[in-house]
């Protein structure tokens, strides 16, 4: 028999990668026209196809159109095969979700959080979220296939939590913590790293290679696409744009600093300013956007003056990334209606006109599912990578 060397295993692996990923992107495709796509004979392509038929991550499916010889018989992806958990740790509330091998949503679970509450009693939510979606999960041949958590936070390349400054957590290794529970993959991912890949695969940014996600909640995380790629920086800290100082010597930030974008654009300086104001000191930001949608002139001034001030955060990154798309997402997106006119108007008060240039800001489509998603995603792009050194 002959023997099949190290590099042979790698090309295979790499050859049926390119197999599953043009099923996953182009299908219904035929075995013919997956060959002419990728490049690769026609036998190496069958044979790699009845593998995965095989391994139930593809399956026939009827009969396509004939162009001259034999019916091609169709291939779909089995986007049942598995499903993957999504987890995204707000300030005050903690998403968890179950999609399947394409990101449809099968099952969630949501609650809010005292943000009062340790980090070892938030990360005890986190575990019983995950138990729930686990529960609800459908039976298929690999089950659940990872778990991807999303943290409002500086996430090292390693999956710690460095420091997370609204949650109140520093130096929490997560993954660890997650792994002596659940014997699945794990993965911990920056919440707007997260939101602008979710985007970026089921959102507004479908369209868009280089775009930037403002994930405006407690804080203001950034994530940023460049290229059609998720941008971590060298040591996976890059995005932390909330804390850009935009005002000198200003107001105190959660992460001791002064002047920093999320002290004057986030959901908790909407709420401090509030509390200034006699007859909105107890409102919740629900109750603020109730009051809006009222006419209520003290609250359309605060969200006015928060949009203004998140204009001029998002003018620093326009001029810094000259992006194709600004998405700003999270909570405070659902104020949309208040403070897209003051971002407008500052970004075109304070951009040079070349940076207005064929680009646009608009808000979420996967409204508060963003970082979910995306994290759900990047835990079934883990299973479906083809690892050569298997």
């Amino acid at each position: 028999m002959r023997q099949i060397t190290w590099n042979q295993h790698i090309v295979k692996k790499m050859n049926k990668e390119i197999v599953l990923q043009a099923i996953i992107k182009l299908a219904p495709l035929s075995r013919a026209e997956i060959a002419q796509q990728s490049g690769l004979n026609k036998a190496t392509v069958s044979s790699l196809v009845s593998e995965l038929i095989d391994e139930e991550l593809i399956y026939e499916s009827g009969i396509g159109e004939s162009s001259g010889g034999r019916r091609p018989v169709i291939l779909l992806f089995n986007e049942q095969a598995g499903y993957s958990i999504g987890v995204d740790i707000g300030v005050n509330y903690t998403l968890g979700i179950v999609t399947d091998l394409v990101g449809n949503i099968i099952y969630e679970a949501s609650q809010t959080v005292d943000n009062n509450l340790s980090a070892d009693q938030q990360i005890q939510l986190v575990i019983e979220t995950i138990r729930t979606l686990i529960s609800h999960t459908p039976e298929s041949r690999y089950g659940v296939i990872g778990i991807g958590i999303g943290v409002p936070g500086i996430v090292d390349n390693e999956g710690k939590v460095l420091l997370a400054p609204n949650l109140k957590w520093k130096d929490v290794d997560l993954i660890k913590i997650l792994e002596a529970e659940f014997d699945y993959p794990i993965l911990v991912e920056n919440e707007a790293n997260a939101g602008a890949y979710g985007e970026k695969r089921f959102g507004a940014g479908q369209k868009s290679n280089n775009l930037i996600y403002v994930s405006a909640g407690i804080g203001i995380g950034v994530g940023i696409i460049l290229n059609g790629e998720l941008y971590r920086g060298i040591n996976g800290f890059s995005g932390e744009s909330g804390h850009m100082t935009i005002v000198k010597n200003g107001r105190t930030c959660n992460c001791g600093s002064r002047g920093c974008w999320e002290a004057y654009a986030s959901e908790h300086a909407l709420l401090k300013q509030a509390k200034e104001i006699d007859h909105l000191s107890e409102a919740s930001f629900e109750q603020l956007i109730e009051l809006a949608e009222n006419n209520d002139k003290d609250a359309l001034q605060i969200f006015e003056e928060i949009g203004c001030n998140m204009g001029t955060g998002i003018t620093n990154l326009i001029k810094t990334f000259n992006p194709q798309l600004i998405i700003i997402g999270n909570r405070l997106a659902d104020a949309e209606k208040w403070i897209i006119e003051p971002i407008i108007t500052t970004a075109k008060q304070e951009l040079l006109p070349f940076h207005k240039v064929d680009m646009n800001i608009t808000f979420s489509e996967l409204s508060s599912h963003s970082a979910a998603l995306g994290v759900s995603a990047f835990a079934i792009e883990e299973f479906l990578k083809i690892n050569p050194t298997e």
